[in-house]
């Protein structure tokens, strides 16, 4: 079988596979592991791992997207295939002229996609794909951990997803009764041990539907009033982790929860917004956040 080194990429290879699930194929994963010259259980981490947030079904062994969803990917899943594929230390043969040419849509010469810089992971894509075989295999994981303090050792975590936020990579693990988000470029002297654990769908469950990689099961409720130009903004994304619209106000603007694991998840957003919000609840926190403003006008003493 006839090779080339970008054949072997892992950015090339994604998005062959991407473009044949959009176009309708079934696909065999014993099919595709020679096909690409690699491992069945590279291909399945490709097709349950990496594209785990399509829309795929599995039927008398072969993968393939739902009907629904046929030629159909959006620009969202477009930026979320990015956010997981398109890191360019990962994925260096990924551009946006192949991607074009795999969604074979004329719409694709209208878009424009601005998103984070993506961190560098050179030098620990071993380890990243350790940490995907582990989490596929439900395998038990130890490693050092830097943290402010100092270094720290886990031990006997249990890893369930590589997450992205923002640009940065996280692990989503278990430690001990805990879920907790680990910064993944602060991980180092990982091992995956041989023992496994039992996913808990609980856990599943709470990583499909957090908005943030702040993890903790205990949420503080924030209420917002958004007004003037802000009010627009917060209509058409979500700008706060679990934002619900309660009410919409007659000038125009609008009552906004949020259900956050720490005010600091949220005073960065509402103060981005000055003059255009407010907290409402907890109540004292718009007061103590305009005496940490006040106090940063202050103007600095200068010593002689």
């Amino acid at each position: 079988m006839n090779t080339t080194p970008e054949r072997d990429t892992l950015g090339y290879r994604l998005a062959q596979i991407l473009g044949k699930l959009n176009q309708g194929e079934k696909l065999d994963p014993s099919g595709l592991a020679d096909e690409f010259n690699v491992n069945l259980r590279t291909i399945q981490r490709d097709l349950n791992v990496r594209f785990g947030f399509l829309p795929m079904e599995k039927t008398n062994g072969l993968y393939h997207l739902a009907a629904s969803a046929l030629g159909k990917l959006s620009l969202r899943d477009v930026a979320q295939f990015a956010s997981l594929a398109g890191v360019h230390s990962l994925f260096p043969t990924l551009s946006i002229d192949f991607l074009r040419d795999i969604f074979d849509s004329r719409m694709q010469t209208a878009w424009l996609v601005k998103g984070h810089h993506y961190e560098d992971l050179a030098g620990k894509e071993g380890m990243f794909q350790q940490l995907e075989l582990a989490i596929l295999n439900h395998q038990k994981i130890t490693y050092a951990y830097q943290k402010v303090e100092g270094i720290k050792t886990y031990t006997d975590v249990q890893p369930y997803k590589l997450v992205n936020h923002d640009g940065i990579w996280y692990l989503a693990g278990k430690d001990g009764n805990q879920l907790k988000a680990f910064t993944f470029v602060k991980i180092d002297r990982l091992q995956v041990l041989p023992d496994t654990f039992m996913a808990d769908t609980a856990v599943e469950k709470t990583l499909a539907e957090e908005d943030d990689i702040w993890l903790n099961a205990k949420k503080i409720e924030v209420i917002l009033k958004i007004t003037g130009p802000a009010a627009s903004y917060f209509r058409r994304r979500k700008w706060v982790s679990n934002q619900v619209i309660e009410k919409e106000l007659e000038n125009g603007g609008m009552v906004v929860s949020a259900k956050v694991a720490h005010v600091n998840q949220i005073l960065p957003t509402v103060r981005h917004w000055i003059p255009h919000i407010r907290i409402l609840s907890p109540v004292g926190l718009q007061a103590e956040m305009e005496r940490e403003i006040l106090d940063y006008l202050q103007p600095e003493s200068t010593e002689e």
